[in-house]
C-alpha cells in the first residue's frame, strides 16, 4: 500500500470515528457503485472517507458546477469527476475506456441524481452496468445507524423490475441525512 493510501486511511478512520460514524461491507475490486440515499452534500464526504478507509479509489461523477474556483482543485485531488449533465456521453466514454483497461475501477454514482426529492432515479448506473458487464456495488449511508458502507456485489438480469425490486430491497431500511429529501429506487425504464 503506498504512503498516498496509507495517510488516507489514517485520515479518514481518525475523522469516522471523531464523528461517531462507522464503515461496513467488503469493497469490490470492479463496480459500478450506487451511491444511496443521497440526501446531503454529507454523503460525498462519507463516501470519500469509506473509500479512503478501505482503501480504494473511487471516480465519484459529481456536476460540473461543483469544480469551479477552491472547491475544484479539492474534487479533482479525491478523484471526482466532472460531468456536463447536458452532455454527459464523452464523460462516461472516457471513464469506459479506463474500465476496459483498469483491474480494479470503481465508479460511483448518486443514482438519485440530486439530493432533493424526485419521482425516478437516474438510469446511468443500470446502463453503463449492462453495456459493460461491471457488477453494480450497492453502497449506503444510514443517519440513524451513523454506518455507510459497502452493500451487495451483483450482476443485472437484464430484467430492470427483478434487478430493481433486489436495490429496494436493500435500501428500504437505509435513511438518509435529510429523509424527507429521498427518492424511491425506482426507474422509469421500470413503465415499459
Amino acid at each position: 500500500m503506498g504512503r498516498r493510501f496509507l495517510l488516507r486511511r489514517t485520515f479518514a478512520r481518525v475523522a469516522l470515528r471523531a464523528a461517531r460514524w462507522k464503515t461496513v461491507g467488503q469493497v469490490p475490486s470492479r463496480g459500478i457503485l450506487v451511491g444511496a440515499p443521497h440526501t446531503s452534500n454529507w454523503d460525498w464526504v462519507l463516501t470519500m472517507l469509506l473509500a479512503w478507509d478501505s482503501s480504494v479509489q473511487i471516480r465519484l461523477l459529481v456536476k460540473q458546477s461543483f469544480f469551479k474556483g477552491p472547491l475544484g482543485v479539492l474534487m479533482r485531488a479525491t478523484g471526482a469527476v466532472a460531468l456536463d449533465r447536458d452532455n454527459p456521453g464523452a464523460t462516461i466514454r472516457a471513464l469506459l475506456a479506463d474500465a476496459a483497461s483498469d483491474e480494479t475501477f470503481l465508479l460511483g454514482l448518486a443514482a438519485e441524481g440530486t439530493r432533493g426529492r424526485a419521482d425516478y432515479w437516474k438510469s446511468g448506473f443500470y446502463r453503463i452496468s449492462r453495456q459493460t458487464g461491471i457488477p453494480v456495488t450497492l453502497a449506503f449511508v444510514d443517519a440513524p445507524s451513523r454506518t455507510v458502507g459497502w452493500g451487495p456485489t451483483f450482476e443485472l438480469s437484464g430484467d430492470v423490475v427483478a434487478d430493481m425490486d433486489r436495490v429496494r430491497a436493500f435500501y428500504a431500511d437505509k435513511t438518509g441525512i435529510h429523509p424527507e429529501l429521498a427518492t424511491e429506487p425506482r426507474l422509469r425504464e421500470e413503465r415499459a
